[in-house]
């Protein structure tokens, strides 16, 4: 991570004169149908959004919403965090890989890298540990690398860096844009706030760019030129991009100015010394992963499967999933940067939203009728939030074993935002057993109430009595979740149980129980 010692140093140095960042680097803005979208075109937001929701299948939903808890999940994080600091020379068994082997495969590395990849007994015990200790969290950052490193390999050939220093951001975050260490460092390339201003990185309420996959690479890729150009070595670039320039410079004078990283290790913060083993041990597990039967995670996304639009009126990350039909932790996965998964409006910088290409067509087609709605949505939260406080309507709900907040927001048909401000909550992370405080949409109204909830699909004007009917007639374009998110209360398995289904096929037509 960054330290905020690198002020002092850089200053020495007198290297302050360099380009400023492209702000705006992003991908193209790109609009799938090629149609313009005209006013007439719009459905009046008073009368209905003329939107299909996806149908999906609810348990590959459920393996989906597994699967980007564990990407959100800060242990992978934290684990990588741990294995730098206390990493340690300790001879590790491991007969797979002989010291042999290891030297011929480390000196053709070194052949086709600027770093110093040589064979040293300190190196191989890392690399024997990680192999041992970190199969299965290298398997899954493998995955997302898939999304990330296309990103990171086009920005760093921007700057005419090495490719490798993509691995950096494994050792760094563990690809994880949302990880913060102890000392506030943030992001997938770990910038430290005042770091972060000096590069561009910009902070508010709302924003924090450290986490902007493309800015912050931007940056990281910026500062590590510098450091290059001060060191001259990438060895102790890297090492200075960990804990400061100065320290390295302290660690040079105090082993009697030698300029190996490995002379100078000892000398180094303990964090640090366990750095450069840590970043050269991921580059060679990654580069002969296939030889040691390495098998990594399907990835989510691939970069090129996903697109960007500019943003021009304030939305929330809930309006978006009504609209789109995009889960919701999907779109959090996409844009890590909105830390109250709110995208706002200035007049200075429009924003830009990411989203699987097969919904930005969607979003785009029906722009004007989207904010419109959401407009409405955060006029009306507003006046009943006095009401939704009322103490004789709120519910605690204690976490249990594999829930997580868009799980929990589905149920209760609240947004997650607003479990996190109910809460207190600063993140996404819970933990099992911990109670949280909930006000559900229209104050929770028992199932066999089976109240309606209108959603932006609702294309019928038909209601459902809130006092005595308890089906529901599936219309064109329902699903058993659509259908599940307009009954507060009502899930996808309580639909199935009701109705004797034994799948998630639906008819135009079909009469569905929706209480008990």
């Amino acid at each position: 991570m960054i330290k905020p010692q690198i002020f002092i140093i850089v200053v020495l140095f007198g290297c302050w004169s360099f380009a400023q960042t492209d702000k705006t680097a992003t991908k193209k803005d790109t609009i799938l149908d090629g149609k313009s979208v005209t006013e007439k075109q719009i459905p009046p937001i008073k009368d209905s959004i003329n939107i299909k929701l996806f149908a999906d299948d609810s348990l590959s939903l459920d393996f989906d919403n597994r699967w980007f808890k564990e990407l959100y999940s800060t242990s992978s994080f934290d684990s990588i965090y741990s294995a730098v600091t206390n990493l340690d020379d300790e001879v590790i068994e491991y007969p797979e890989l002989s010291t042999d082997t290891l030297k011929a495969r480390l000196e053709r590395l070194n052949a086709k890298t600027p770093f110093n990849v040589e064979y040293n007994p300190s190196l191989e015990a890392v690399i024997k540990r990680f192999l041992k200790t970190r199969r299965n969290s290298l398997q899954r950052q493998m995955g997302l690398s898939e999304y990330y490193f296309p990103l990171f390999e086009e920005v760093l050939d921007k700057h005419d860096l090495p490719l490798e220093i993509k691995y950096l951001a494994i050792v760094e975050s563990a690809l994880n844009p949302r990880a913060k260490s102890r000392v506030g460092a943030t992001g997938l390339w770990q910038f430290m706030f005042q770091t972060g201003k000096l590069y561009d990185l910009n902070v508010s309420s709302y924003v924090d760019e450290r986490s902007d996959p493309i800015k912050s690479t931007n940056a990281a890729a910026k500062y590590l030129a510098k450091l290059y150009e001060i060191f001259g070595d990438w060895d102790l670039a890297l090492a200075a991009y960990n804990s400061g320039p100065g320290n390295v410079t302290k660690a040079i004078r105090r082993s009697g100015g030698y300029e190996n990283y490995w002379n100078i290790r000892n000398n180094l913060p303990r964090e640090t010394a366990g750095y450069l083993p840590a970043f050269l041990a991921t580059m060679y597990i990654y580069e002969y992963a296939e030889d040691h039967g390495f098998v990594p995670h399907k990835p989510q996304f691939r970069h090129f499967e996903t697109d960007t639009v500019h943003v021009k009126q304030m939305i929330s990350f809930d309006h978006i999933a009504e609209i789109t039909g995009i889960d919701i932790e999907t779109i959090q996965f996409l844009n890590p940067s909105y830390k109250l998964d709110i995208i706002p409006k200035t007049e200075r910088q429009p924003y830009v939203l990411e989203l699987p290409l097969e919904a930005v067509g969607l979003f785009v087609s029906n722009e004007e009728a989207i904010y419109a709605y959401a407009e409405e949505q955060f006029n009306r939260r507003e006046k009943p939030l006095p009401q939704l406080f009322n103490n004789d309507t709120k519910i605690t709900h204690v976490v249990r074993s594999g829930e997580f907040l868009g799980k929990i927001a589905r149920q209760y048909s609240v947004g997650i935002n607003q479990i996190k401000q109910w809460n207190g909550l600063r993140n996404n992370d819970l933990r099992v057993g911990q109670r949280l405080t909930i006000y559900p949409r229209g104050s929770a109204p028992p199932a066999s109430t089976a109240k309606k909830v209108t959603t932006p699909n609702a294309n019928s004007t038909t209601k459902a009595n809130t006092t005595s009917k308890s089906t529901y007639t599936v219309k064109q374009g329902d699903s058993l979740w659509s259908i599940s998110q307009k009954f507060p209360g009502v899930s996808v398995d309580n639909l199935k149980k009701w109705n004797n289904l034994s799948g998630n096929n639906l008819k135009v037509g079909m009469v569905l129980a929706v209480s008990e």
